[in-house]
């Protein structure tokens, strides 16, 4: 199997998990998950993989780190972090659960950085035992450096069987231009936004309608950003299908806890404390083929 530069930069660890190192920092995976409303009671449905950087041992902003690299190192270091979240959620999440993965729009110049990247995905999925069609491909709200291009290359990527999110919905570039040219299958919600409209009647009936008319045409919702009790009754009142945030789980390291969280695993539609954090149960990853480097004691 042939490798692409990214490989070069991934550590293998005993536990089945993979680390990625670039320059003179560590990057590591972590997981949120993603719930689903169901009868009154939350699912698990999906994690979301997110980058995590480390310098010395101590955690860094991912904002930070990513301003520090270079422009052209960007499209290395996308695919790094997306090769780090698959092969981890092959190594420590639910089976059956989807695994929402981001794309940065402007890195896909031409053609030819697009199904190089769509080749590598097929190789890594393979490596890791996933299946295409629980990938959830993030469309972040970047300007695109080309609509032409970004365009194909997500066409490419739902013809392989992966799924289409548009993020950060109602920021930046993620408007409704977006959704008519790309047809998602879900919408994720700006969290700011989503808080801004909550806070007043107007506001709220404004998102339902928004939530009702996605539905309508096959799209499902999701609100991120859900910290307080009072935002999670109403993104069930709105109609959304997903919610995601720190009220409901926060974000875990690879290897997670998360591997109990199978599509049994339910809750009421309340959340804890602030301060309190949801039970989980340790994770038992599956044994996992050597990809990488191997890590050194």
């Amino acid at each position: 199997m042939s490798r692409s530069i990214e490989h070069a930069h991934i550590v293998r660890h005993d536990d089945g998990t993979a680390s990625g190192v670039w320059g003179i920092y560590t990057l590591q995976s972590a997981f949120q998950p993603i719930f689903a409303f169901s009868n009154g009671k939350l699912s698990v449905t999906g994690f979301e993989g997110l980058i995590r950087p480390f310098r010395d041992g101590e955690p860094q902003s991912p904002v930070s780190f990513f301003n520090t690299c270079p422009t052209v190192d960007r499209l290395h270091i996308e695919a790094l972090t997306r090769t780090l979240h698959l092969l981890n959620a092959g190594a420590c999440l639910p089976q059956e659960a989807s695994i929402f993965i981001n794309f940065d729009p402007s890195v896909f110049t031409d053609r030819s950085i697009a199904d190089k990247a769509l080749r590598d995905m097929r190789l890594v999925l393979h490596e890791a035992e996933i299946d295409a069609n629980r990938v959830v491909c993030e469309v972040t709200e970047q300007k695109s450096a080309s609509q032409e291009t970004l365009y194909n290359f997500v066409e490419a990527l739902r013809a392989n069987g992966f799924r289409i999110a548009v993020d950060d919905y109602g920021a930046d570039e993620s408007d409704i231009n977006r959704i008519k040219e790309l047809r998602p299958d879900i919408v994720k919600f700006d969290a700011r936004w989503v808080m801004q409209l909550m806070e007043s009647g107007a506001g709220f009936a404004l998102l339902t309608a928004m939530v009702a008319s996605f539905e309508q045409q096959g799209i499902r919702t999701v609100f991120e950003g859900i910290e307080e009790g009072w935002q999670l009754e109403l993104a069930e009142k709105s109609g959304a299908s997903m919610v995601q945030g720190f009220a409901l789980a926060r974000p875990e390291l690879a290897p997670t806890s998360f591997h109990a969280f199978g599509k049994d695993r339910q809750m009421p539609v309340t959340v804890p404390d602030a301060g309190e954090a949801p039970a989980t149960v340790s994770p038992s990853p599956r044994p996992k083929r050597a990809f990488g480097r191997k890590a050194v004691p």
